[in-house]
């Protein structure tokens, strides 16, 4: 029995902070602050989080709300549950490999907000280490950042923490770390600094200092300290901070593994149960801690790739992740595929059969271990998860890939031949085919391909991966297959081959979060864009005509279902379904064979894309809600909805207007259709009588739209009624406060789904017609967010005092701002900023150029240019050409007869100008023109005008003394 077992160690830490205040004594200490959880619902910007200081962004940022607990945060400690996988910190495709990556790991740190700095941070570190986990200070090697001034930088060396650290080590364990190790960043901009790290030697006995960052397994990285004392601008400039922060962050799992003296994080009682279940529940041999070709039958890959992941799913899940096709939920489904892919080769000895329910089994014991430090994994009610409902959810996704895993592993193996086995390149197409048809994620295709010793064409992949969201959003490309069914066809489907109309009804039963059944039908007709054909095989691009399907077929704005047909018998084919129309009564699902033969009469499983058509209804019933809320702002005018666009990415909706919308009516149409997400209204739909629909006074039609009947009515809204109701009394005033309209599209349950909403564009599209273009749930999010930064870089703008460095990022902004997609009235908000700079730039110039006219003026009636054959001057305005032409004027004012010439140059060297004058006594002696060229032409410029007068300038001041001469030999021994 260990006796750091790795609930002690997380403890020890905690407690040695919370007894840590700024004198270093006991007391009033660091205050103990309870991790965030994984998903950073408040920051698109990250897909998980991933670092202890995640949550304390505001602080750092200057932002935080003086109502929010953090405010009053002086110090904290805490064990911060971490995911790095996907985006810019991705450990995934290396989990398994090795013996040190991971998806999810637990960071411990502590943490300082304008409160202690370095000497306390550092002897603190020191102390923890040395005499309170006992660790030997002879294996300890200390880093600091060198800095980048020996490179034309403006980050000075961090001489402050080296000097701190010889106090406790010798110099030459005291080691600079260059600034991609040693400097941190928040971003392009924002709070950063110097980062000291703390490195263990596991072998010790020796002088390992040329090892530290050299990706030693044995050298390595346990603690990094990192001193937030400066912000990064936009123009890349450092200021400092009026407060200093302290962040830091020691890895729990690697500090665990050198107290517990382990070689490998894996063999830690952290990880050492769950091999253990696994085992027990496989029969397959015990973990032996091999990698590489040493791990020969890549069981040991296994057990480490299963024991991460399942760490990870149960945390996420539990967070609020969900595996999906999109975003961090795509990262969800991908990790869970790839243990499941790993658990089924490997860890089933011969004579074993892998059941659904191994994989998913596993996160209870996860729950067992970590239950205790994260209390919300024994249940989160703030998302009504318990730890059952996350065990079923993961097993769901582990039974949906099952059921295409092994036809995915036999087509892998199949396109492997193909592309030339060993030393090959699966296709981008291929690769596409089995993420499309299959489910494989890339990575997972690139691992296999790996383990093949081939390569994957990723930019074909992801050619294709193009094509596919443009299909999604329903941009068809030029010259793109699609397959309609005309009138020749459907006469021919209901006459000769008498196939009856598809019944559709089935698409509304579905679970708007994006979820729903899985029904079987049976493939009546397959269409090639040419014939009916009894069959279709692998790579034929087809449609099928279905007797019954769930798939929404594109009508009324509302763009088509995507998702797969996949066949129950023995050729296992599968059809990822591209586009799904209706003609005449047919549903059409067009799509690509992937894999197998399909033929008609074949019983089919359909797969819709839920969680695309959750999107799809998120923007569907939001038009909605933007429909009543333009009749509320524009009231007194007409206002008649003109045709919509409702695709997974965005809505658009085009109305009856005359004029522009005023920003001020945009906001208050955005403000009423986001007070009504908040609202979390149910969306009723309900079947009714046409003619009685008809009758209820606030219904909203679409001119010139025939409907069927019965017709499909949803309502939503404030006041709460029954569809009934609304029927049985149909003038009732109250049913002005609800949207009512005739629809036969797919809706959100809840408006809350939505989760929150903004317009980002509003334009004419024809005489009398405007549009709005609005967007939902993370999009809207984003387009919030990235006017908020916006707003954030216009206020630090307001602070550049270099007027040109203003002008330069005005003109910037004003570029840059009409490529961001952003919130409308915001971005109204922004521009209006943007011009108020552009108006103290001008002002300031005004005054600059006045000035230097007056100070050019007072120098030029100082200038002795009496008995001067002529003159040649420097003058000290920039470059100025009105302030040189203010002191010419001045100068031949007093010797009208003297010929001159004014150089002048900006302090930045980024400008020449030059302005030569030859009065009519030196006429045909000497020409203006050739004089300004004569030094111009030193820096790369020149200039125009007449003999008597010309001016010109250069953008590059390194010649500036050497035009200054050839100024003044170009009329000597002329006169």
């Amino acid at each position: 029995m260990t006796d750091w077992p790795a609930a002690r160690v997380r403890s020890t830490f905690i407690e040695f902070f919370q007894g840590k205040k700024e004198e270093g004594g006991a007391g009033d200490g660091h205050t103990y602050w309870p991790s965030s959880g994984v998903v950073p619902f408040d920051d698109p910007t990250l897909l998980f989080t991933n670092a202890g200081m995640n949550q304390f962004k505001p602080i750092f940022m200057g932002t935080v709300d003086p109502k929010s607990p953090l405010a009053p945060l002086k110090r904290a400690c805490n064990s911060q549950k971490c995911i790095r996988a996907g985006g810019k910190h991705n450990d995934l495709d290396d989990v398994g490999k090795d013996v040190y990556h991971h998806t999810f790991f637990e960071m411990l740190g502590n943490w300082s907000f304008a409160s202690y700095f370095k000497k306390e941070a550092i002897a603190w570190a020191w102390e923890l280490l040395t005499s309170v986990y006992g660790l030997e200070a002879d294996r300890l090697y200390a880093t600091y950042c060198e800095g980048d001034q020996h490179k034309g930088g403006t980050v000075p060396p961090d001489e402050e923490t080296r000097e701190l650290w010889l106090q406790y080590l010798p110099a030459d364990r005291v080691l600079k770390g260059n600034m991609k190790d040693n400097f941190w960043e928040m971003g392009e901009t924002g709070p950063c600094g110097p980062c000291t790290e703390l490195h263990y030697d596991r072998i010790g006995g020796r002088n390992a200092a040329d090892l530290v960052n050299m990706d030693d397994p044995n050298v390595l990285e346990i603690w990094n300290v990192v001193f937030i004392q400066m912000f990064r601008n936009k123009d890349k400039s450092l200021t400092l901070l009026p407060g200093k922060h302290v962040d830091t962050g020691m890895g729990m799992e690697r500090i665990t593994s050198i107290l517990q003296g382990k070689m490998s994080n894996y063999d830690t009682d952290i990880f050492t149960p769950i091999f253990d279940a696994i085992s027990k529940k496989t029969g397959v041999r015990p973990y032996t801690g091999k990698v590489g070709k040493e791990d020969a039958d890549g069981v040991d890959m296994a057990y480490r790739v299963v024991a991460d992941h399942i760490r990870t799913l149960t945390i996420a899940i539990t967070d609020g992740a969900v595996p999906g096709n999109d975003g961090r939920n795509y990262v969800i489904r991908r990790i869970l595929r790839r243990g499941v892919r790993y658990a089924k080769q490997y860890l089933f000895p011969a004579g074993s059969q892998y059941e659904a329910g191994f994989f998913s089994g596993l996160s209870a014991l996860v729950v067992e271990i970590l239950g205790g430090t994260f209390p919300e994994l024994n249940g989160n009610p703030a998302l009504g998860l318990t730890p059952e409902k996350v065990s079923q959810m993961i097993y769901e996704e582990e039974v949906s890939f099952l059921k295409t895993l092994d036809r995915g592993i036999a087509q892998f193996e199949k396109f492997a031949k193909q592309d030339g086995g060993e030393g090959g390149q699966i296709t981008g197409p291929h690769a596409f085919m089995l993420y499309d048809t299959f489910g494989f994620p890339v990575d997972l295709t690139l691992l296999m391909a790996e383990e093949k010793g081939m390569t994957v064409d990723s930019v074909g992949y992801e050619e294709k991966m193009e094509e596919q969201r443009r299909r999604s959003k329903g941009e068809a490309k030029e010259g793109e297959v699609v397959l309609v069914l005309e009138a020749e066809q459907t006469d021919k489907l209901a006459k000769e081959l008498s196939v009856p109309p598809t019944d559709d009804m089935s698409k509304y039963d579905w679970q708007s979060v994006g979820t729903g059944p899985k029904p079987t039908a049976t493939v009546k007709a397959i269409w090639d864009g040419k014939n009916f054909q009894d069959s279709a095989t692998e790579g034929q691009f087809v449609g099928l005509v279905l007797d019954k399907t769930n798939f929404y077929a594109e009508a009324g704005g509302q763009l088509f279902d995507m998702g797969r047909a996949v066949s129950a018998g023995d050729e296992g084919a599968v059809l990822a379904v591209q586009n799904t129309q209706k003609f005449g009564g047919y549903i059409l699902h067009s799509g690509v064979l992937g894999a197998g033969k399909m033929k008609v009469g074949d019983e089919v499983e359909l797969d819709v894309d839920f969680e695309r058509r959750s999107l799809i209804a998120a923007n569907h019933t939001s038009t909605h809600l933007l429909n009543w809320a333009l009749r509320k702002v524009l009231a007194g005018n007409t206002i008649d909805q003109r045709g919509s666009i409702v695709a997974p990415d965005k809505l658009r909706f085009d109305f009856s207007y005359g004029k522009p919308m005023k920003v001020d009516e945009v906001s208050q149409v955005q403000d009423l259709v986001r007070e009504l997400i908040r609202g979390g209204h149910n969306v009723l739909r309900q079947e009714c009588s046409l003619a009685a629909a008809k009758q209820v006074s606030s219904l909203r039609a679409v001119f010139g739209e025939v409907y069927p009947d019965p017709v499909r009515v949803v309502t939503v809204g404030p006041v709460t009624h029954t569809i009934d109701q609304l029927l049985g009394d149909p003038q009732n005033e109250e049913w002005g406060k609800l949207s009512v309209e005739f629809c036969g599209g797919t809706h959100m349950d809840n408006t809350k789904e939505a989760d929150t909403f903004t317009i980002i564009g509003e334009e004419g599209t024809a005489k009398g017609v405007r549009r709005l273009v609005c967007l939902t749930k993370e999009a809207a999010l984003l387009a919030q967010n990235a006017a908020a930064e916006f707003e954030k870089r216009v206020e630090r703008a307001a602070d550049i005092a270099d007027m040109q460095a203003l002008d330069e990022e005005v003109s910037k902004m004003r570029k840059e701002v009409d490529e961001v997609t952003m919130d409308y009235v915001r971005k109204d908000g922004i521009k209006g900023g943007i011009d108020k700079l552009k108006e103290k730039v001008l002002a300031a110039e005004k005054e600059m150029i006045k000035a230097k006219q007056e100070a050019a003026v007072q120098w030029a009636q100082g200038l002795d240019v009496s008995g001067k054959a002529f003159v040649v001057e420097v003058v000290d305005v920039e470059g100025d050409v009105k302030a040189m032409d203010a002191a010419m004027r001045t100068v031949t004012a007093k010797a009208p007869d003297t010929p001159a010439c004014f150089l002048s140059k900006s302090a930045r060297g980024d400008k020449v100008s030059c302005l030569a004058v030859v009065p009519k006594a030196a006429a045909g002696k000497l020409d203006a023109k050739d004089w300004i060229n004569a030094a111009l032409e030193k820096c790369g410029g020149k200039g125009g005008g007449k003999p008597d007068r010309a001016q010109g300038a250069a953008k590059d001041a390194a010649g500036f003394d050497a035009a200054l001469a050839a100024a003044t030999e170009y009329p000597t021994g002329k006169l």
